[in-house]
């Protein structure tokens, strides 16, 4: 597949093995691993990190393999999902790092079109998510308000 905003070919991605159960040295029940992903979202954490946390520590392989449900999944369940999904917050992190980088060094063009590029993300992906129902439908990207958010 074909990076965005590149007239490269991107990379194949690397898949787990397509096992249907879960292995044997894995020993952790259904009911404490609820319990594990519903500690760490309140401490703070967002799915892809309660996700390399459950691996890195807990031992998980797999959390659909245990629940039959990936992590987001398992959250909006639960209704805790955040308001604004987490890939959208951390393209809008990297915008603002952006444009007060850019602000700074008024001169840099490569960064004010990785700037331009960046946002473009942002808006590309605030329509799949107006589409999908995830946002609401007033809910608009600026940087000022995208400021506020994340800080």
């Amino acid at each position: 597949m074909a990076k965005v905003h590149s007239r490269k070919k991107g990379s194949s991605r690397s898949r787990p093995p397509a096992n249907p159960k879960v292995p044997a040295w894995s020993d952790v029940s259904k009911e404490e691993l609820e319990k594990t992903i519903m500690k760490l979202h309140e401490s703070g954490l967002p799915a892809s990190r309660i996700g390399l946390t459950l691996r890195d520590q807990y031992g998980v392989p797999s959390t659909k393999l245990l629940l039959g449900k990936n992590i987001t999944a398992f959250l909006k369940e639960k209704n805790a999902l955040p308001d604004i999904p987490e890939d959208l917050t951390n393209l809008m992190r990297k915008a603002l790092h952006v444009r007060k980088h850019v602000k700074a060094n008024k001169k840099d063009i490569h960064n004010k079109r990785s700037l331009n590029l960046t946002e473009s993300k942002v808006r590309r992906l605030v329509k799949y998510y107006h589409d999908s129902g995830r946002l609401a439908p007033d809910w608009t990207y600026s940087p000022e308000s995208a400021e506020i958010l994340i800080s």
